[in-house]
């Protein structure tokens, strides 16, 4: 039996700035879908080569990993720190975890998945709480531990768009309270927000070590 759905085009044109009425269950476009997918994919590569390099300094406190390429890009000054372990083990066997979960919800909804407002709630929480989570660890690359960790720069951007990607559906379907404005923004130029939430990040590197990037 098909799910009732709403008319987010009619939603979206009322004059009274009132959300649209949620779906009782909804899905998502297949671009939408495939970036999930991406973000999952990518957190998931990220996390397994740290993980794995994690191991390996573990066996070997000389271990150099492969990604740390100068003072600045250096992995292992990052895996060695104490924000690499907020939690009593490594980052990213959490992210193993976190990322493997998004990369299977992408492929449910490629498979069509329809959800309530419940559940796309839920994911909408987990990508705040990552989100918010990366930028503390943003943070602490940048202004304690003074490295980057290529893979985790991957992981970052994967977490921003799936926020934003997550967010903004929420707020076009009804799931989540907008104003009009919100909702007329996401609907027309979704993908900005999240670029521009990457390149305030991009700058923020840039002109952290701007020295180094320019000797």
């Amino acid at each position: 039996m098909a799910l009732p759905e709403t008319i987010p085009q009619q939603a979206a044109a009322d004059s009274s700035g009132s959300p649209p009425a949620p779906t009782t269950a909804f899905g998502a476009g297949r671009a939408f879908a495939w970036l999930v997918v991406l973000a999952g994919a990518a957190g998931l590569l990220a996390s397994w080569v740290i993980t794995l390099d994690e191991f390996e300094l573990l066996r070997n406190p000389d271990f150099v990993p492969g990604c740390s390429l100068n003072p600045v890009i250096s992995c292992g000054n990052i895996m060695k720190s104490a924000q690499a372990s907020v939690f009593g083990f490594p980052n990213p066997m959490l992210g193993l975890v976190a990322y493997g979960i998004v990369g299977c919800v992408g492929m449910s909804l490629l498979g069509g998945g329809r959800y309530g407002r419940w559940y796309w709630r839920t994911l909408n929480a987990g990508a705040l709480a990552g989100v918010g989570f990366v930028s503390w660890l943003q943070f602490e690359s940048l202004y304690r531990i003074n490295a980057l960790c290529l893979w985790c720069c991957l992981a970052w951007v994967g977490t921003i768009a799936l926020f934003w990607a997550v967010t903004g559906l929420n707020i076009v379907k009804g799931a989540l309270p907008a104003p009009s404005w919100a909702r007329s923004l996401f609907a027309e130029f979704g993908w900005a927000v999240p670029v521009l939430h990457i390149g305030v990040i991009g700058m923020l590197i840039l002109t952290r070590w701007w020295d180094f990037w320019t000797a």
